[in-house]
């Protein structure tokens, strides 16, 4: 996959896959519909497949973007070193700017939701101001007690380490493992929905773009100026998350100066595969209404 494969004919919405060459990567993007555009930002081990359901739906009213994050997916990351938040910020706001894409809103599950805090002070929307941003279960909190310095110097030695890739996706049905690692996140995915990830979990150059990406993660600086972000956001958070805790998104909020925060009773973690027609509804309804700006 992010190894150098090409993009599979069965995988979701393949017919609107298209490979933009712009350094330092070979970006995979899935663009769908016309209109005001929104940008699709998937989370850490994860990819465009993650949007299958999201993407057509608001593509009946939008123009949407959703891309591969770099060495993830199939997108082929032309320097490894750029796998952090800020590096992948920057790229991202540098391939927007080339393809003429100004989203009027940037939607982010997870660390894309950091990505997408972080990337909505680099882009304007069409009326000039900061994008809106949508977070999904966003991952933005620092890993608390001993994760805290443990999780970042684990994530380093093993991405150094050439042999970690393949050990992780070796051993065990990749349909059981991955089941096991999206159960843990507090969600249930339908079968087909497992068999995208077991596959995902099952090609070395993904891990280890997911590996690359835990090892660069540093939030500290986003976190520090968060009363400075004029964006208008609105976190998303299910209620059964198990990977990030409702609470992380309610703790947020307080500190955006234009942010509003909504709870999804009976989703995880994958709320908008879980119950992507939902998700959908709610967004749509965000976009609808009126936002008043911060200047």
């Amino acid at each position: 996959m992010s190894g150098g494969a090409d993009i599979p004919p069965d995988w979701p919405n393949r017919a609107c896959s298209r490979r933009i060459r712009h350094r330092p990567h070979d970006w995979h993007v899935q663009e769908m519909g016309s209109g005001e555009t929104l940008l699709l930002l998937h989370g850490a081990g994860a990819s465009t497949h993650s949007w299958r359901d999201v993407l057509p739906r608001l593509a009946q009213q939008y123009h949407v973007v959703a891309l591969d994050l770099p060495a993830q997916g199939f997108t082929r990351a032309g320097d490894r070193r750029r796998c952090g938040l800020v590096a992948m910020s920057t790229d991202i706001a540098t391939l927007c700017d080339t393809q003429g894409w100004h989203p009027r809103a940037i939607i982010g599950h997870s660390a894309g939701a950091a990505i997408a805090l972080d990337l909505s002070t680099r882009l304007t929307a069409p009326d000039g101001m900061p994008p809106m941003v949508i977070g999904l279960n966003a991952a933005l909190d620092r890993f608390e007690g001993i994760a805290g310095w443990l999780f970042p110097v684990l994530a380093r030695v093993l991405a150094l380490n050439p042999l970690t890739a393949t050990i992780f996706t070796m051993g065990g049905n990749p349909v059981n493992r991955a089941r096991r690692l999206i159960e843990g996140t507090g969600s249930t995915l339908d079968p087909a929905g497992l068999a995208l990830y077991a596959r995902l979990i099952s090609d070395r150059g993904h891990v280890d773009g997911t590996l690359r990406m835990m090892s660069q993660w540093d939030i500290d600086g986003l976190l520090e100026r968060l009363e400075r972000v004029t964006a208008p956001c609105h976190l998303i958070t299910g209620e059964n998350d198990l990977a990030v805790p409702p609470k992380v998104s309610d703790r947020t909020a307080q500190r955006l100066p234009n942010c509003t925060v909504m709870h999804l009773p009976g989703l995880g973690h994958l709320a908008h595969e879980e119950d992507p027609e939902r998700v959908c509804d709610l967004v749509e309804r965000i976009l609808s209404e009126p936002v008043p700006r911060i200047p």
